[in-house]
């Protein structure tokens, strides 16, 4: 049975130490290797640890959006049913007994499959469905998870739901009761290892999230729960695991090893904090690293305090990947020690989906894609985001539209239904494409990933300013005269596509020739050079307006509007509402590249 918070605090009062403790699991007796060292015999162990992180919903090698198998020009595979395959064939290799699967979170968000079993059919309704995610990891035998940050997308009450239905601990020492300060989640798991001819090796595992929860989703979890830092918490719970006996310190956190932050200072804790963990905190033997979606096989950072050596992983998001750890471990003095750590990864496109898992979650598959494949409309021409990154492209249009139209509505009757609407964009995918001719729910939903929701703001024009400067440094500084390459004319300073933003309702230019502040040229509104004192109505994404991109002004700005429906289903609404999508009813150039006031395209 899963570990929920009830028995957990009931755990913690009888130990008195705050801790919970998943039952230790007695694996059959593994052969201890007895090798001669003088006289003296040696006993060791081995054991793998592995792990996967930032599955985001994806069960299958299956492209929602594009109603096709998963393909890219890697030649990467996705899904939990090719993880599985994976894992099959290790514990057959290593021993099942010898083995420990992990997650490092972001699990139950990120495709209609999982937006389909939180809104559309939701398991937190009376009788409702076991979500694919749990029946899968369940399947597969996932020894605990730690929570990402958009496990937390829904609501506590869906995540809770999900939790209760996972045959597996969901771990956050760092997600703390907002009142109590004590662990709302079970902070670590511990299982025991047996060894033939030698004591056991226990193995804990410290799952630690991210504390960027606060301000991406602060509609669900201000006032409820609250994020300190991975490496304030790590310091505290480690020797508690120690003193406990652990042989073995594991951490999966749901954070990168970048040691970098997108939310600026509104939050006094790192982002991706990962290898501080590891530099910081003695006792962990190795970090299973998430959230940054990046691949890194192995990564080895020496503790400032212990000089030993702690091994990082991260596997590729979506089921592309699994890190593998592979633990040495000698018996000396009456204890085990770790003797070596070496960690890799393994690829998905190797191997094929577990049958068992296909059969498991057909029938869920299958109706979240006869859902997605719903028409809701028609268009006139083909819209796509191949361009839109430095392009001002009708398909952003579309969004800024819808948000402005909802938002003006909702405002309708209100002291401030009189101030002028603008609305922020993102260009999320590059890939995205609206046929000409019918429009699928897919479709809308390729154009907008996120399961973000609308939120009402009031800037100032000198406000909007600021902000469009901040979202113009997304431009690599081009002199006049240099050959534009628009393969490398975006994601200066590693900013990632959904952090450059198109703001409408507003005519400006973007000069890339001048330095970073200086880019906003012939900023007007309705015509006339824009007045700084203006004030506005900024139609904007939860995820902007909590802070998320670290823009200027928008997170501390009044709010006077927001609702708890995805910006998706809003633009759906719109287009199955007109029946039509034509461009000339939503799409403007607000916006071009410029050097030196000349077009760059």
């Amino acid at each position: 049975m899963p570990l929920n918070r009830r028995k957990f605090l009931k755990k913690s009062a009888v130990t008195g130490a705050g801790v919970a403790l998943a039952g230790a699991v007695g694996a059959p007796a593994a052969q201890a290797v007895e090798a001669r060292k003088g006289h003296r015999p040696v006993k060791r162990y081995a054991l793998t640890v592995m792990g996967t992180t930032d599955l985001h919903g994806h069960v299958f090698n299956w492209d929602y959006f594009k109603d096709a198998e998963y393909a890219d020009a890697a030649g990467n595979a996705q899904g939990l049913a090719r993880i599985s395959t994976l894992v099959n064939a290790i514990r057959k290799e290593k021993g099942r007994a010898n083995t420990l699967l992990l997650d490092a979170g972001d699990t139950i968000q990120g495709t209609p499959l999982t937006y389909y079993y939180a809104k559309v059919d939701p398991i937190t309704a009376k009788g409702g469905p076991v979500h694919p995610m749990a029946q899968a990891m369940n399947a597969i035998g996932y020894d605990a998870v730690a929570l990402g940050n958009h496990e937390f997308n829904y609501g506590i009450e869906t995540l809770r739901k999900f939790e209760s239905q996972c045959d597996f601990p969901l771990l956050g020492a760092n997600a703390l009761d907002a009142k109590t300060l004590k662990p709302a989640f079970p902070p670590y798991f511990m299982k025991t290892f047996r060894v033939h001819g030698a004591p056991p090796v226990k193995v804990a595992v410290l799952g630690l999230t991210n504390p960027g929860i606060a301000i991406w989703d602060k509609a669900y979890v201000q006032g409820k729960l609250t994020f300190p830092g991975l490496e304030e918490q790590a310091a505290k719970w480690v020797p508690k695991l120690r003193s406990m006996g652990a042989d073995v310190v594991v951490v999966s956190a749901h954070s990168g090893a970048s040691g970098t932050s997108s939310y600026g200072d509104q939050v006094p804790y790192v982002e991706n904090s990962a290898a501080l963990v590891a530099q910081q905190v003695p006792g962990i033997d190795a970090i299973l690293v998430g959230h940054a979606h990046l691949e890194i096989p192995e990564l080895k950072v020496t503790n400032a305090a212990s000089g030993k050596t702690v091994v990082l992983s991260e596997p590729l998001a979506f089921a592309e990947r699994m890190s593998v750890f592979d633990f040495q471990l000698v018996f000396e003095r009456g204890c085990w020690r770790v003797e070596s750590v070496a960690a890799s990864v393994r690829n998905t496109n190797a191997v094929a989906d577990d049958p068992r898992i296909t059969r498991l979650l057909k029938d869920e598959h299958d109706v979240v894609v006869a859902y997605v494949n719903q028409v809701v409309g028609s268009a006139t021409e083909t819209l796509t985001t191949v361009e839109a990154r430095y392009k001002d492209a009708p398909i952003i249009d579309l969004i800024t539209k819808v948000q402005e139209d909802v938002v003006r509505a909702a405002l309708v009757g209100t002291q401030y239904a009189s101030l002028p609407v603008i609305a922020q964009a993102s260009p999320f995918s590059r890939t995205s494409e609206i046929p000409a001719g019918d429009v699928t729910i897919r479709d809308l939903s390729s154009l907008y990933v996120y399961d973000n929701t609308l939120v009402a703001k009031v800037l100032t024009g000198a406000q909007v300013r600021a902000y469009l400067e901040y979202s113009a440094n997304y431009f690599v500084r081009t002199p006049a005269g240099a050959v534009v390459d628009t393969e490398k004319l975006t994601n200066a300073n590693n900013r990632p596509d959904y952090n450059y933003d198109y703001v409408s309702g507003l005519r400006y230019d973007i000069d890339i020739a001048q330095a970073e502040g200086s880019r906003i040229k012939n900023l007007t509104y309705g015509g006339a050079a824009l007045d700084d004192a203006q004030q506005f109505v900024f139609a904007v994404n939860n995820y902007r307006a909590n802070g998320g991109g670290a823009f200027p002004f928008v997170a501390s700005a009044p709010e006077v509007w927001s609702e708890s429906t995805e910006i998706r289903t809003r633009i759906a609404e719109w287009v199955t509402a007109k029946g039509s999508l034509d461009p000339a009813e939503f799409a403007s150039v607000d916006w071009k590249l410029t050097r030196e006031g000349t077009p760059v395209f």
